[in-house]
């Protein structure tokens, strides 16, 4: 029987520039669990969450995945991680359909034009699945990037900021889809300045200040 994955940090220290931000960081995070990063503005949220999708590296320790560097991983690790910035990162000119799909082809696996739409449906898009990205509100921009996180099959979601722009009701919307995704075996660490909780879950906290 396969064992479920597990992140894992080590003696971790980033800087940027010059400026320590953090140092001597370690915890471990399972399946089903949820962990909210915390500190002031600079104190490194942003810094740890891409350093622990392997887009920056670390000054001292390491970003264990499975028991190993995620160094030492090809692309299968980033097929088990879905990173979503606080930066929407779509295009204009393409449809919500065809930024979604072209986001899972950027991440090494297909999406078929039914399984997109039934995503961005789910995000609350519906009939607004091929109009130009440029003509939805902010809030339903947020929503198609966010609907990333249906089309893939990834067990570790990273978010920074997910709540930029959402109205309560795709708040509610998304804290119920992390609910299921942690009933489901995944886990996931974000960053938030907008109250997250997830029903039955209780979220860990990491403060960095």
């Amino acid at each position: 029987m396969q064992q479920a994955p597990i992140l894992e940090v080590k003696d971790l220290a980033c800087e940027r520039g010059d400026h320590r931000l953090f140092s001597g960081l370690s915890f471990a995070l399972g399946p089903g669990e949820l962990m909210q990063v915390q500190g002031v503005n600079g104190s490194g949220k942003t810094t740890l969450l891409r350093t622990l999708c392997g887009f920056m590296q670390p000054v001292q320790g390491k970003v264990l995945w499975s028991g190993r560097d995620i160094n030492e991983w090809d692309d299968s690790f980033h097929a088990e991680m879905c990173y979503l910035g606080h930066l929407n990162a779509i295009k204009d000119e393409l449809s919500a359909l065809e930024n979604l799909r072209m986001s899972a082809g950027l991440a090494g696996y297909s999406v078929n034009e039914k399984q997109a739409v039934t995503a961005l449906r789910r995000m609350g898009l519906q009939r607004r699945e091929h109009l130009p990205v440029k003509v939805l509100s902010q809030g339903q921009r947020r929503r198609v990037a966010l609907a990333r996180l249906l089309i893939g099959d990834a067990h570790l979601w990273i978010l920074d900021e997910p709540l930029t722009a959402l109205d309560v009701g795709a708040v509610g919307l998304m804290q119920e889809l992390i609910g299921e995704h942690l009933s489901n075996g995944g886990m996931a660490i974000f960053t938030t300045h907008q109250p997250l909780q997830v029903s039955g879950v209780t979220t860990r906290l990491l403060n960095l200040s």
